[in-house]
Parts: structure tokens; C-alpha cells; sequence
């Protein structure tokens, strides 16, 4: 055990990370949120945050799940045929008029946690996942599980890396479907399939930028949703180029561990996932 916490501590004093600044955590937070993550990857959780998330691991061995992008396309895809399957939700899916809820819902901007936490917040029935980094404006409650994402965009080596264990940390890549992927793999999912990943934007030509922001001042045209980004909301440049670089890297690890992503998205631009057709799928 001695041995253990001297390699635990070693390693937390050489864990390099890129926290964001509007974040407000100090390094003594990190610190110890690091270490409690740490102890519950070797099996010794120390908070009932650590033990819950530690039930996921290998929850949903060898069944398939889907992630749903926010795209234009999710309009013509029938979310209702997914209700006995595992889910996976973003930002703002609770927008569509399908009134489909993911089993488990996932946060990675900052932006839209700021701009929507009310909205985030009042969503009742899926398990939501949550970086630590978003304590500051994200209330804790029940049905959240706060992980330990790791921020980090920039261009280190080997961008991004790939966490197979969700209980010792996530890394960011430029998309929360790259979280989504993570957790999938860490909870035993064999086969993924990737719905409303239209993977490609327009920046209107009538948007505001401030501090580096965008600020939309019209209807959003790159979601299921005008409301999705509109007038008023901020967002970042999407970067499809780093959004494959993630993409592939997923795509990596799945297929190495024999496992398979596929793209179900009812048309789109993303070609790097192998196609099938969503209805052919139930």
C-alpha cells in the first residue's frame, strides 16, 4: 500500500494538463481530484463519485450503442426506433422535436455549459457525464457522475490521447463525441454507430466575434435546431480537421481491441467510419 500511494503520488506530480483559465480551480483542486482518480483506477475509490463511476466499466459488454451528433440530418432520422438501445447524447440535444432523451448525456464545452446550465440542468432520465472543470457553473446532483477530463487542445504529441479508463481520466479532442467514444469503450460497447455526424459548417456571415468567441446574431444553419446556436449564443470554430484527427485515433483503439465504429448518418460528409444504413440496423 505504501509502495502504491508513493507511485500514485510520483505520478500526480508529473501529471502535465492545460487547465482552461475561466475554469477557476486552483492547483491544489486539480491536485487532489487527480489523486482520488488515480486511487479509484487501482481499485480503491475514495468518494462515491469514484465508486459509481467505477459500475460502468464493462456495464454494456459487447452490445452495440449509438452516438447522436446534433447535425441537420438528425431532423430525418427516427430517433424513436432507439429506445431499447444505449444512447449517447451532447449539448444541446434536448432541442430536438422528437423529444428523445440518450440514456446517458455528455458535456464538454464550456461555452454551452455557461449559456444553457438551467436548461442542461432540468434534464431528468439520462446519466449525465461532466468534466470537473465545469463545477464552476454546472450544479452537482443524483444523476451526475463528474469525471476527470483532461483539457487540453493543444498540439501535443500524439494529439489526442485516448483514455480506455474512464475512472482514471478522459481526454479532450476538439469534439464531445470523442468523450462519447471513450466512455463507450470503457463500458464495454463492441459496436458503435454514429448518427447526426453531418461533419461539416458554415460560419454565417452575420456572426460577432468576441474574446475569440462566436456569437450568433441569426438562425443556426449547422444544427437539427435553428435554436440549436442561435442569435445570442456563443460557439467555436468547429475544426472538422481536428475533429478527424480525434476521429481516427478512436477508430484506432476500437478496431484493435476488435471492436468497430460505423457512420449511420443519414447522408453528411464524414467518410472516415465505414457507412451503413440506419433503418437496416432494427
Amino acid at each position: 500500500m505504501v509502495k502504491t500511494l508513493k507511485f500514485v503520488l510520483r505520478e500526480l506530480l508529473c501529471d502535465k494538463f492545460t487547465d482552461l483559465p475561466h475554469c477557476r480551480r486552483s492547483g491544489y483542486q486539480v491536485a487532489i481530484e487527480t489523486f482520488r482518480y488515480r486511487m479509484a483506477s487501482i481499485g480503491i475509490p475514495l468518494t462515491r463519485n469514484e465508486r459509481r463511476l467505477l459500475r460502468y466499466r464493462d456495464l454494456h459488454l459487447g452490445q452495440r450503442a449509438f452516438i447522436i451528433g446534433n447535425g441537420p440530418s438528425l431532423k430525418n432520422t427516427d430517433l424513436s426506433l432507439l429506445r431499447k438501445d444505449v444512447t449517447f447524447g451532447v449539448n444541446s440535444i434536448f432541442l430536438n422535436d422528437q423529444h428523445f432523451l440518450p440514456t446517458y448525456y455528455v458535456l464538454e464545452d464550456y461555452l454551452v455549459a455557461e449559456d444553457r446550465a438551467k436548461q442542461i440542468q432540468a434534464i431528468k432520465g439520462p446519466v449525465k457525464f461532466w468534466g470537473n472543470y465545469l463545477k464552476y457553473c454546472m450544479d452537482n446532483a443524483e444523476d451526475v457522475i463528474w469525471c476527470n477530463v483532461r483539457v487540453r487542445y493543444d498540439d501535443y504529441p500524439d494529439f489526442p490521447r485516448f483514455s480506455t479508463d474512464a475512472v482514471r481520466e478522459l481526454w479532450v479532442g476538439g469534439t464531445v463525441s470523442y468523450l462519447c467514444m471513450q466512455l463507450a469503450y470503457f463500458m464495454g460497447i463492441s459496436t458503435v454507430y454514429l448518427i447526426g455526424f453531418d461533419h461539416s459548417y458554415v460560419i454565417p456571415k452575420d456572426v460577432s466575434v468576441v474574446d475569440g468567441n462566436i456569437i450568433s446574431n441569426s438562425s443556426d444553419p449547422n444544427h437539427f435546431s435553428g435554436d440549436y446556436f442561435g442569435k445570442g449564443y456563443r460557439w467555436h470554430d468547429p475544426q472538422v480537421d481536428r475533429m478527424e484527427v480525434a476521429y481516427r485515433k478512436a477508430k484506432l483503439y476500437f478496431e484493435h481491441d476488435g471492436r468497430r465504429i460505423y457512420n449511420a448518418t443519414v447522408g453528411g460528409k464524414l467518410e472516415l467510419f465505414e457507412r451503413v444504413d440506419y433503418r437496416s440496423l432494427f
